[in-house]
């Protein structure tokens, strides 16, 4: 049992503790891991593809009366798209984020092309 890693008698020697539920480290990777590395890389990689997106939507949308930008879904995946596939996923980070704001839970291609996106 001690040379299993599901063991709760320590797992393997040389393998950091695991650290219990609640504490802050719960489900994170270790400090200065090449996990915790890629994950932050990551991170700033999709924020970097949320700001495009944020100057995609001012550059190819209108200013409206209450001086915010907005566009239209089928617009901005028309001139989005070639620039990433992932157009959905991204505005669905910039809500979470506080940057734009659109009607419903999910954008589909076709369905959904009036709904209109404003910039926060």
């Amino acid at each position: 049992q001690r040379r299993n890693p599901f063991s709760s008698e320590g797992g393997l020697p040389g393998r950091p503790a695991l650290a219990p539920r609640g504490d802050p480290a719960y489900g994170r990777p270790p400090e200065g891991s090449r996990t915790e590395q890629r994950g932050k890389d990551a991170h700033s990689h999709v924020g970097r593809e949320v700001e495009e997106l944020c100057l995609v939507i001012r550059s190819t949308g209108r200013r409206g009366d209450d001086g915010r930008v907005s566009v239209t879904f089928g617009q901005l995946f028309e001139t989005y798209v070639t620039i990433s596939n992932k157009v959905v996923g991204i505005l669905l980070r910039a809500r979470k984020h506080g940057l734009v704001r659109f009607e419903g839970e999910m954008l589909w291609q076709g369905k959904d092309d009036d709904v209109v996106i404003t910039l926060l």
